[in-house]
């Protein structure tokens, strides 16, 4: 039996024999070489981090924009129901197709070379949205963008694991969050702002792509993946870059002798140790089913369908209405920021998905009363008091009820499932490298994005036709039964992993799931990270 200690430096962890579990005071670890962290390195890493980060950005505003471009695409093309599915949905399915090819990529050519292709297709897609005559050149256009997003979503979080100090790692990955978040708010200012002029809307996308291209030529390489590649001396100089490491020696050292008892297959030899040995086998069944999860609870086709809910149900202006979704969940998204390392992984998905259920059920029943007749408020009166009411002093009362309260009851649903969304599964999916050893980390961040997309492009596809056969409120019940159901698979399979070294999480998955080796005393329940040596800070 193992106990998985922390320091406050950068340094790995150290694991030291615990026997037994009595209220002994702990046996003092021992101490790793001293280390410093120049402000100078600190700020290197947050600007890498920033710049990579603007990747969350580009799929931020594309996710974003397509909401208020869906409302005037009519006025050039026709659409059916679909072709507006296709459109939302192609983006999902071809990022689907990159992410796990993105993985062999990125550790044969580099963590950065597949960035800043991405880079490149998200400019190309854009121009091919913006010059768009008809359906199939739009999804095209979108498909390009899927391919650009899901070498991104891959990459990018991997990237960022691997140059972040532990203790801060989990703020720095949910910078991509956050700036996924700021460019929906981004995309729908830009939707209002531009109104019908929906080419000029989705052709400003390139505009942060050919930032990112010019930002691209100080991104120094991942530590790991040169190490892997056998540059151990530009490791060391980019270690020492990032973190003023004065033992950067021994990490170094940590990450080839991983790398050489990993041994050196290649993507076979990979997909082999990701199968072949337990506790990997477990860090991808928690990897895909946290990013399962995202999608499936139906995050992304609100953001893709809010202004066309919004309408619906008779806001006057939707585009803004969808603002403050956005707007929501940036901020909510914000807080996660500064909360995910402090609380943990485990305890903030444990703490916000039953809000989502209850944002979830409460839209679905706000949704059951709510006339959905999409041609005039009087209409959707008419509608509903002939359904249910044959006196005309109730359809009164039930006129203004249902045009006034309920879609305000509706906003505020929807608000409170999304800031409960982007404190937990908005951000902790994309932890997902710090739960594989590096050999099995690009295919396995690889595989359990391809699991997101392959989930987003389900309930992306699905979600108009659910609407149309079951009704809003089924459709939006559907999605809080799932909420319900994840909320026990985190309970039961995702250890906590906060504050651990990238190279010493597998420890809590060699022999089992380890949620009650991550609950231990030294974790103080789990979710606060002391020091081992400190016997009074543990509970």
């Amino acid at each position: 039996m193992t106990t998985l200690t922390r320091n406050t430096s950068h340094l790995p962890l150290i694991i030291t024999p615990e026997p037994t579990y009595d209220a002994s005071p702990p046996t003092t670890p021992r101490q790793p070489p001293p280390t410093s962290s120049s402000p100078k390195s600190n700020h290197t890493t947050t600007l890498l981090v920033l710049t990579a980060g603007l990747s969350g950005l580009l799929f931020g505003y594309d996710t974003g924009i397509i909401s208020s471009t869906l409302l005037h695409l009519p006025a050039s093309f026709p659409l059916t129901t679909l072709s507006k599915s296709l459109i939302t949905s192609s983006t999902s399915l071809f990022a689907l197709l990159a992410s796990p090819l993105s993985s062999p990529l990125s550790d044969t050519l580099g963590r950065r070379p597949v960035i800043l292709l991405s880079c490149l297709l998200f400019v190309l897609g854009a121009a091919l949205q913006a010059l768009a005559w008809n359906v199939a050149v739009m999804v095209a256009g979108r498909s390009v963008v899927g391919l650009a997003v899901g070498a991104a979503s891959t990459t990018v979080p991997l990237y960022i694991g691997e140059i972040a100090p532990a203790e801060k790692r989990g703020r720095m990955v949910t910078v991509q969050s956050l700036f996924i978040t700021g460019g929906q708010v981004v995309a729908y200012l830009v939707g209002w702002g531009t109104g019908t002029q929906w080419r000029v809307a989705v052709g400003l996308g390139a505009v942060p792509a050919l930032a990112q291209v010019g930002l691209m030529g100080w991104l120094v390489e991942s530590p790991r993946f040169l190490v892997m590649r056998g540059r151990e001396a530009e490791a060391g100089s980019v270690l020492g870059r990032l973190e003023g490491v004065q033992g950067v020696e021994e990490v170094v050292g940590r990450i080839r002798e991983e790398v050489e008892m990993m041994g050196k297959g290649g993507t076979r030899g990979a997909a082999r140790e990701l199968w072949r040995v337990g506790g990997n086998r477990r860090a991808l069944v928690i990897a895909c089913l946290l990013q399962g999860l995202q999608q499936l609870c139906g995050f992304n086709v609100l953001m893709y369908f809010s202004a066309t809910i919004f309408d619906l149900v008779g806001f006057s202006s939707p585009v803004m209405t969808s603002l403050s979704i956005a707007i929501t969940n940036f901020l909510f998204t914000l807080a996660a920021f500064s909360l995910i390392d402090a609380i943990g992984r485990r305890r903030i998905l444990l703490i916000s998905i039953p809000f989502m259920f209850i944002g979830l059920a409460l839209c679905a029943i706000c949704f059951v009363y709510l006339p959905q007749d999409q041609n005039t408020h009087a209409g959707k009166a008419e509608t509903l008091r002939l359904l249910l009411f044959k006196r005309e002093s109730h359809a009164r009362t039930l006129e203004g009820w249902s045009l006034s309260v309920l879609p305000m009851a509706l906003l505020v649903s929807l608000i409170l499932y999304v800031a409960a969304y982007a404190l937990g599964l908005g951000c902790v999916p994309w932890q997902q490298s710090e739960l594989f050893p590096l050999q099995v980390r690009s295919l396995g961040s690889g595989l359990a994005t391809a699991t997101n997309w392959s989930s987003n492009f389900l309930v992306g596809i699905t979600f108009l036709p659910m609407m149309e056969a079951l009704g809003s409120g089924t459709t939006f019940a559907v999605y809080a039964v799932i909420c319900f159901l994840g909320w026990f698979l985190v309970y039961n399979f995702y250890p906590e992993t906060a504050g651990l070294e990238l190279e010493d999480v597998g420890q809590l998955l060699a022999d089992g799931w380890g949620v009650k080796s991550s609950m231990r005393p030294g974790r103080a329940d789990g979710h606060v990270i002391v020091p081992q040596e400190d016997p009074d800070a543990e509970r």
